[in-house]
């Protein structure tokens, strides 16, 4: 029996409160039904040995956790095709705040709001119906098609265990609404890596033994102070980098292809404003294109660090602590490329407007098929807005949106699986 989508979307919006295992239980059922075949994946995060990615030791990856993989068996013969997409929400945080009980979804002007029903509950049900349909409708040979069904919050790793555990395909789809807040004519086909740092820096107090700090402070090492002086030479890094590192889809939306930006400031074990703090730590990120490596970035920053440090006496001899806290690659698939030319057509197909590539979604999860397994990974999803992970309230999707999402996604699996885009490149009209 099919489901209708936006009844499936529901069905796993109420399911939430009960966490990812109980969405894992239902699109087992739904799936099987089908006739795939499914079988569940145990693992722990901090073992997966992941590529072109590093995490600082977190106690969350020590976590086990566990994906669904469902299968078609498709003919080999004919190209395959893994969709993914993460049933794991948001810690439940603010639920008091929200217009209605968050795990009762609900429709209101055209939306339908729901915890999670955006990141990434649409996704996993826009999976599950294509799937059925296509399955329950399909009158000719088609090939293999996986739905994975993998967490993806708190450092979950779940669809780069799976394809270090051998799953291959030859190519990819993310299913998550568009956080960009364009919608489903937005095609995810580029992706930037990121790395976030700290860097830790002591500063001195001044020789007395009195309360106050502020007539003395000359005599101090102020680490706010000295701060500055790495904040400058990060901007003017990041003003280089600017100049020397260029990818055009990305500078084409925003001017440039990398940025260094400094988000934190802490210096605060002193309550009294007149005394002097001996610690401050910087935080911060940086952006970089597919086509630059971690490594490559990393070393530009340390050796930043490193040329600031030995031009200050006081911090050649007392050098800040850089730390590297996470770092993921980015990868891209090239618009000429016969699978993003199946999907971009398919959604003109449906929606009658013309795909264009969102260059901006830093870090995507598209990454991980491209970098973990070189398989050609794009990602698409509906409209969807006030995200918990943003910090606000009353999530949602466009129920339109997310209907078309489910004919775009079915149309894909129709178009790539049953080889017709190697064979008959289509214009809207055909």
């Amino acid at each position: 029996m099919l489901i209708d989508p936006i009844e499936c979307l529901k069905d796993l919006v109420s399911l939430q409160k009960d966490g990812e295992l109980a969405i894992h239980a239902y699109t087992q059922d739904v799936l099987e039904s089908a006739g795939l075949n499914t079988k569940y994946f145990d693992y722990t995060p901090s073992k997966v040995t992941v590529r072109g990615e590093f995490s600082a030791y977190n106690k969350k990856l020590e976590i086990p956790r566990r994906a669904l993989i469902c299968e078609t068996n498709g003919d080999p013969a004919y190209p395959s095709l893994l969709i993914f997409a993460h049933p794991d929400s948001e810690p439940v945080k603010r639920s008091e705040l929200w217009s209605s009980d968050p795990f009762v979804p609900i429709e209101r002007m055209g939306k339908l709001h729901g915890w999670g029903v955006a990141d990434d509950l649409a996704g996993c049900a826009c999976a599950i119906s294509a799937i059925q349909h296509v399955f329950h409708d399909k009158t000719t040979k088609i090939g293999n098609v996986i739905f994975a069904s993998t967490p993806s919050k708190s450092f979950a790793r779940g669809v780069s265990a799976l394809l270090h555990d051998g799953m291959s395909a030859d190519a990819s789809l993310y299913l998550h609404p568009a956080e960009s807040g364009h919608g489903l004519n937005e095609i995810k086909a580029i992706a930037s890596g990121q790395l976030e740092f700290t860097l830790d820096i002591c500063g001195r107090h001044p020789e007395t033994t009195e309360p106050g700090h502020t007539a003395f402070s000359h005599l101090a090492v102020n680490p706010i102070e000295k701060a500055y002086l790495y904040i400058d030479a990060l901007s003017q890094l990041n003003n280089s980098r600017n100049n020397r590192i260029f990818h055009q889809a990305i500078n084409d939306e925003v001017g440039r292809s990398t940025n260094i930006h400094i988000s934190r400031i802490i210096s605060n074990e002193e309550d009294k404003l007149s005394r002097i703090n001996q610690f401050c730590t910087l935080g911060g990120a940086v952006s970089f294109p597919p086509n630059e490596t971690i490594e490559d970035t990393i070393n530009e920053i340390t050796d930043a660090v490193r040329k600031v440090s030995k031009a200050d006496r006081w911090l050649s001899q007392n050098p800040p602590k850089l730390t590297w806290l996470s770092g993921v690659t980015g990868g891209e698939v090239d618009m000429s490329s016969p699978f993003y030319k199946a999907v971009s057509e398919s959604v003109r197909k449906v929606t009658l407007r013309e795909p264009y590539v969102n260059p901006m979604h830093t870090s995507s999860d598209i990454k991980n098929p491209i970098v973990e397994a070189d398989i050609p990974c794009l990602g698409l999803g509906c409209l969807g807005g006030n995200l918990a992970q943003n910090n606000h309230v009353d999530e949602w999707i466009d129920i339109d949106d997310f209907s078309n999402m489910v004919a775009v996604t079915k149309k894909i699996i129709e178009r790539w699986c049953t080889g017709e885009q190697t064979l008959k490149p289509t214009s809207l009209h055909n």
